[in-house]
Parts: structure tokens; C-alpha cells; sequence
């Protein structure tokens, strides 16, 4: 080894003792472990959490396409990789999201757990001297509160508006919390439970047949289990754990679809640097929502208004990364919306029926 020469812990090459960093492999000489380092290194290598996220994140917020077309021109290194932006922000995303969904998680099941509980009386020790007709009014009035309140908040599921809400609580008869069926004789089904039947006995109780094939099985097995335990929360928990998954099937369709209205301006992955640009904008934005919603609850409202300005953001970075007028950006931005619409509605069935099918 020459004088004034020092080995690479990394490569075991040897350089000058003046160099910061290896000319080989680019690790630093004098790379000391620390509690400091060893996080830095963690955050870094595994979120990309570094200096170059603050640099990417102003244009990714208020210069729509900017940092796609940036990337495209060879500009690599400046800013945040595509993915690893739209990685990290994802996970921020459903770390916030977590806190809303465990919310509601819990609050379905103690919902559905009160609705289809037949044995639940409501007791009014106020008005027990009342007359008969008095005592029928409080409990309609009653009654009618509770549908109220549980048919607003559980708006994200039904997706009711509060004019079909209120056409209900305005009926003449409410409907009552055993109309609800499951599709087979459920006293039947209550007398088979109470003597320990096997699960094979009540499936042939609920319909199941012989010849029937593994899907439908599967089936029956689940809405015994969730007739059973009643817990609706699960299911959507279930479903909330799913989503990161199927988005990673969504987000290429959608540049697909890019490719397909834009198949003259670059290859595929040009357009999925442009798709992962976009989605971590929306995430962003909801991580945003959601984070405030956690302090303080944000009007429905707001959800149309978000709903726009995630289009409108669209329509603006197609415009700019595509260099195509106002008109015909507005006009692919309108129908490459309306095409990936399908696809996310039947992920969001493919994903239910997941949920239930496995939760």
C-alpha cells in the first residue's frame, strides 16, 4: 500500500487518506456507527427521507407535472425518485389513516352489534307513569334519534345523503332491528347455535348443498362467522389493510391508460413516472385531510371540494408534461378519468369481497 493510503472498511480497496469518501464504492472513509447515523441510514435508505424530499415536495404541491417532466429530461438526482416519493407518502398516508380507520372499525362493530341484537329492549324509566299512547310516542321519537344518528355516521359506508336520511326517519313505519335478514330462517339457525350444532349442520340449515363447489363453501363458512360475531368493523378493517396492495395493480392501469391516449409522447414508463407523481399528490392531500380531521372534524363538503381539486391538479400536470393545448388536455384529463373510474369500482368489489371473504 502506498504511503498516505488507507483501506475502504466497505470494498477493501485502497485510496488516498485525504478523500472523504471512497473513489470505489462511494462510502464515507470515516464512517464512525452512531445512534444518529445508524437512523439517518435507516430513514434514508428505506423512505428516502432526505434532502432531496423538502426539494421535491413544493413542486409536487403547487407546480403540477413539474417534477415528471424534470425527471423525463434526465434530471435524476435533484429530486426525489418517482417511486420512492410515492412510497414514502403512501406509508405516511395509512400510518395517518390508521387513526380513522381503528375509529371506525370500532364504531361499526358496536353499531351492528346493537342492531342485531333480538334481545335488546329500550327501557324509559321516566315515563313508566305515563299513559300507553304517550309512552309509543316517546319511544318512536326515540327510535327515530337513533336511526338518525347512526345512519350519519356511518354516511361513508351507505354513501346516504342527508335528504335520503331524513326521507327515512320521515316514514310512517321505521323499519325494525330484526327486519334486517340474512337470507335464511334465523330463528332456526339461533336454535342450531344454542345446542352446539356443527358448522356442517348449519350450513345445510342455511342452504347449503352437497354438490356445492369451494367458493360457495367459503362462503356460507363466512357469513356464519359473521352472523356469529357481528362485527361489520372487521371487515372494513380488513378492507382498509388491502388497499396499499391493490393500488399497486391500480396506478399502472392508469398509466396505461395514459399510454393509451397519449401513445406518441414517450414509452410506458414515462407515463408511470407521471402516475407516480400524481398519486402521491393525492396522497399528500389526504394525509393532509386526514391529519387535521384528527384535530378537528372537516365538513362533508370539503370531500367535493377536494374531489375537484385533485381533478383540476390532473388536468393542469397533463397539460404542462404532455405540451398539448388547454382544450384537448381538458378533454383526455375528462376521458382518462371517466376510463379508470371502472377499474377502480371493480377493485374497490374485488377488495370487499376479499375483505369478507378473509377478514
Amino acid at each position: 500500500m502506498k504511503p498516505n493510503q488507507i483501506h475502504c472498511q466497505n470494498c477493501e480497496q485502497s485510496f488516498d487518506e485525504s478523500f472523504q469518501f471512497c473513489p470505489h464504492c462511494g462510502q464515507k472513509a470515516n464512517d464512525e456507527l452512531t445512534i444518529s447515523v445508524l437512523f439517518y441510514n435507516t430513514i434514508s435508505n428505506y423512505f428516502s427521507f432526505d434532502a432531496r424530499f423538502f426539494v421535491s415536495f413544493i413542486p409536487l404541491m403547487f407546480k403540477p407535472g413539474y417534477l415528471a417532466k424534470e425527471f423525463i429530461k434526465g434530471k435524476r438526482l435533484m429530486y426525489l425518485h418517482p417511486a420512492q416519493m410515492y412510497l414514502f407518502i403512501s406509508v405516511v398516508f395509512f400510518f395517518i389513516f390508521s387513526f380513522t380507520a381503528r375509529d371506525q372499525v370500532n364504531t361499526l362493530n358496536n353499531d351492528f352489534q346493537e342492531i342485531f341484537d333480538k334481545d335488546s329492549t329500550v327501557v324509559l324509566d321516566s315515563i313508566q307513569t305515563r299513559k300507553r299512547d304517550s309512552i309509543k310516542q316517546v319511544k318512536d321519537s326515540v327510535a327515530r334519534k337513533e336511526i338518525e344518528m347512526a345512519l350519519k355516521k356511518n354516511k361513508f359506508i351507505t354513501g346516504m345523503s342527508d335528504k335520503e336520511i331524513d326521507s327515512i326517519i320521515k316514514l310512517d313505519t321505521l323499519p325494525k332491528k330484526n327486519d334486517i335478514s340474512f337470507g335464511f330462517d334465523e330463528s332456526e339457525i339461533d336454535s342450531l347455535l344454542s345446542v352446539n350444532a356443527s358448522d356442517e349442520v348449519i350450513y345445510k340449515s342455511m342452504g347449503l348443498e352437497e354438490d356445492d363447489g369451494w367458493f360457495l363453501r367459503k362462503l356460507y363458512a363466512q357469513v356464519l362467522k359473521f352472523y356469529k360475531s357481528k362485527d361489520a368493523g372487521n371487515i372494513v378493517g380488513t378492507f382498509y389493510d388491502t388497499v396499499p396492495i391493490a393500488l399497486f395493480f391500480v396506478l399502472p392501469i392508469f398509466a396505461l391508460i395514459l399510454k393509451l391516449f397519449y401513445f406518441k409522447r414517450g414509452t410506458y414508463a414515462h407515463h408511470l413516472v407521471f402516475s407516480f407523481y400524481y398519486f402521491s399528490f393525492i396522497f399528500t392531500v389526504l394525509s393532509i385531510i386526514f391529519g387535521i380531521n384528527l384535530i378537528y372534524e372537516i365538513p362533508d363538503s370539503i370531500d367535493f371540494l377536494i374531489a375537484l381539486s385533485c381533478f383540476i391538479y390532473l388536468f393542469i400536470a397533463i397539460k404542462r408534461f404532455y405540451n398539448q393545448g388547454w382544450f384537448l388536455s381538458f378533454v383526455k384529463t375528462s376521458l382518462s378519468t371517466m376510463v379508470f373510474f371502472p377499474f377502480v369500482l371493480i377493485a374497490v368489489i374485488v377488495i370487499g369481497l376479499f375483505a369478507f371473504m378473509y377478514y
